[in-house]
């Protein structure tokens, strides 16, 4: 120190040189280290942006790998969602108020199950030649003691005929009077299809998903040449021809409050102001009173909030759909209560899972997608149990609310945790958006906790255009609506398709009356007076 001292010098003016000298660099050793830190932040936000960005795309692989390649089930492992050490057992019980009753365990006994007894039997009877009832040990004759019975299911092809109109004619005598008895009204006018073929090639192609041109090879087998031009427009004009049978369906599940809906892409060549590729909808609702439910289909070429508006007309109640937007105006407009679908956010969490690939982590996403099975745990159960409206409210009030409480919670304590673009962020972003929507299903016992009534309604449609791919004409798209919205009524309502379609198209041409037209609605037939007709 006092070496250093001796080494300054004794000018003043010298000294405060030095001094603003070393002052000078102290600043610009302090600057040059905020640029430092300031580089350093810099750096680490953008690996940290890259570490998200890598980590998204990752995800999106891997989940993209687990479409394609993996189940399409959104069921998932047990040891993929088993976590925090929490007792996850579907037991089935018995409400009785504030009690819960655990049933003993029965177990369904095993082995073939029983041909139906409504199917007619044939006899085949077997029996000993003459040689074989002699008694290898005395040679006395056997006497029959009784028989051994077993059953084989026998399917012969379906039998075609043609059914030959004869129509009487009658004279006078006097020459001036001549009359032919009346050929009753037919589903298509001076055609050859009867009835029963209508009905077939419907089911054929609507239930059975089985295109027009496949049918007209099978008809080619058994010596029928029927082109599938002429299927075709036969689809068509039986499609107008249950139009009034949609009409009054269309009244009846708008007169109930509530109303299920959910969309899908078809494509038509042949549409206006549209090209061949471009994307039509096929818009699908479900409702209807109890016991009488309905579900129509309908074609639309967009999918903008006009279509819901038309559909949905004066409608007031509850209207359940997915988060799609376009729902958002007729909501507005009609002072609508939105349902959510737990579904929807349920199956964000799996895909969410899906994407972590074949991480062993348990993470927020696994802890959703407990929660949420919690929740359908209860709708099970209820459903077990066949309780009524009121039932399964109060039902959801003791334990569903809980549960939505717990779920509150722990959302509002991770969703500021977890990265928005990560598939767990989305995920929770989509639970916490939906909210209001998601829990409303407590609000009444007869809504449900999703919309896949909805979408298993629509399933059929999707399985069917993976066949015939796609419609000619708006006419032909607008046919198939009909149709499919009669058969999946049908269904519905404990109704088979064919015996069903085969007794409207006889007797609607012969309806003339709103009333006897009424008579036709699925909810409205029993099966025993389909099989008297």
């Amino acid at each position: 120190m006092e070496k250093a001292q001796k080494q300054l010098p004794d000018d003043v003016d010298l000294l405060k040189s030095l001094l603003a000298e070393q002052a000078t660099k102290l600043d610009e050793a302090a600057t040059q280290k905020q640029q430092l830190l300031a580089r350093n932040e810099q750096l680490n936000n953008q690996n940290q942006h890259y570490k998200a960005q890598v980590l998204t795309l990752q995800e999106q692989l891997n989940l993209a790998l687990a479409r394609r390649y993996a189940a399409s089930s959104e069921k998932i492992s047990p040891d993929q969602y088993l976590l925090f050490d929490e007792a996850e057992t579907d037991t089935e019980i018995e409400w009785q108020d504030d009690e819960v009753i655990v049933p003993a365990h029965t177990r369904k006994k095993g082995g073939r199950k029983k041909l139906p007894e409504t199917l007619p039997r044939v006899d085949v009877i077997h029996e000993l030649s003459a040689e074989e009832r002699i008694c290898p040990h005395d040679g006395a004759t056997l006497a029959e003691i009784g028989a051994v019975t077993s059953e084989q299911l026998d399917i012969i092809p379906a039998k075609i005929q043609v059914i030959r109109h004869i129509r009487k004619q009658y004279a006078c005598k006097c020459g001036q009077c001549i009359k032919t008895a009346a050929l009753p009204k037919q589903p298509i006018p001076k055609s050859m299809a009867s009835p029963g073929l209508l009905a077939h090639i419907a089911v054929s192609k609507y239930q059975d998903a089985l295109p027009l041109y496949r049918q007209e090879t099978i008809l080619q087998r058994i010596g029928v040449d029927i082109p599938r031009v002429t299927l075709a427009n036969w689809m068509i004009q039986v499609g107008i021809l249950i139009q009034p049978l949609i009409n009054l369906l269309r009244d009846r599940i708008l007169e109930y409050d509530i109303i299920q809906m959910d969309e899908t892409t078809v494509q038509v060549l042949k549409e206006p102001d549209k090209k061949a590729q471009s994307k039509s909808y096929i818009w699908l609702q479900r409702g209807g009173p109890p016991g009488k439910p309905v579900v129509l289909y309908d074609y639309d070429p967009g999918r903008s909030a006009e279509v819901p508006k038309r559909l949905l007309g004066d409608f007031k109640g509850y209207l359940q759909a997915d988060a799609y937007v376009g729902y958002n105006a007729v909501v507005a407009d009609n002072g609508l209560t939105r349902v959510g679908c737990m579904a929807h956010a349920r199956r964000k969490f799996t895909d969410a899972i899906k994407a972590q690939g074949k991480s062993k982590k348990r993470g927020e996403a696994h802890r959703g997608l407990l929660l949420i099975r919690k929740l359908y745990r209860v709708e099970r159960q209820a459903r077990n149990l066949k309780m009524d409206a009121p039932d399964r409210y109060s039902w959801r009030q003791k334990r569903s609310r809980t549960i939505l409480d717990d779920i509150r919670k722990w959302l509002d304590k991770t969703l500021p945790q977890i990265a928005p673009s990560s598939a767990t962020g989305q995920a929770l972003s989509y639970l916490h958006n939906e909210w209001d929507q998601l829990i409303r299903y407590l609000d009444d016992g007869r809504l449900e906790i999703d919309n896949n009534l909805a979408e298993n309604a629509i399933r059929p449609f999707v399985i069917g255009r993976r066949n015939w791919l796609f419609s000619t004409s708006v006419k032909g798209v607008k046919a198939s609506a009909n149709l499919y919205s009669l058969i999946e009524c049908a269904k519905i309502n404990g109704l088979e398709p064919y015996a069903y379609l085969r007794h409207v198209f006889t007797e609607l041409p012969k309806a003339g009356t709103v009333e006897a037209i009424e008579t036709l609605l699925p909810g409205d037939l029993k099966k025993e007076q389909i099989k008297a007709g």
